[in-house]
């Protein structure tokens, strides 16, 4: 029997002392300041900077997140791709909305979305699809998401199935899988700054129209 060691980690800690943020420095829209520390993200060559955590809660409340990559983004919301058949989107059919975090400790910031999910188009889904690598593509009709498999034998065989059904390499757009696009009422960027009294502001749409103010941390 193995007893579990104990660790301290209440001291774990680290003092943000990278950078501030002011009312100033904001751009008026959300998704302009969104862009703006999106590409100073890729610049400070941050690991995977459009990783984010999707959170979910079912008809009961119950939560659920899991981190998937944001591929695509404007004025309309934020978009990432799955089986329309996952937990998530399951939560989704029953709770149409989600929240993203966006976590960027090299820069000491982070980003909270909050919004309605809805689908995007077939077009949209299609057209994203076929840019995926030919992997990614039969990936996705391989996998059975969110499902109990008894081992990982099962998936290979079928990613081989796969292979073989579209040898010519045209593998069509599952039925069963697409895009999502949060479209957010709530945007909020943290900079983390010295004595844990960061910096939020929370940019709120009301009728309309983005409102901007600053948090307590």
């Amino acid at each position: 029997m193995h007893t579990l060691v104990h660790m301290d980690i209440g001291d774990l800690r680290q003092n943000y002392t990278k950078s501030g943020l002011s009312r100033e420095d904001l751009k008026d829209n959300p998704f302009d300041q969104f862009q703006f520390w999106f590409s100073q993200a890729m610049e400070a060559k941050i690991d995977e900077p459009n990783a984010m955590i999707v959170a979910t809660a079912d008809k009961n409340g119950i939560p659920s997140s899991r981190t998937v990559l944001l591929k695509a983004f404007d004025k309309r919301g934020f978009v990432f791709y799955t089986n329309y058949e996952s937990k998530k989107a399951h939560d989704i059919s029953e709770n149409p909305y989600a929240s993203l975090t966006f976590l960027w400790l090299g820069l000491e910031r982070q980003i909270n979305v909050v919004g309605k999910i809805e689908k995007v188009s077939t077009a949209e889904a299609l057209k994203y699809f076929i840019s995926r690598p030919l992997g990614s593509r039969f990936g996705a009709w391989t996998s059975p998401q969110s499902r109990i498999i008894t081992n990982r034998s099962l998936l290979e065989k079928k990613l081989d199935e796969m292979k073989r059904k579209f040898s010519d390499g045209k593998v069509p757009l599952p039925d069963f899988w697409g895009g999502y696009r949060v479209v957010p009422s709530e945007i909020e960027f943290w900079q983390g700054r010295p004595s844990r009294l960061h910096d939020r502001f929370k940019y709120k749409l009301i009728d309309g129209a983005w409102s901007v103010d600053r948090y307590a941390p």
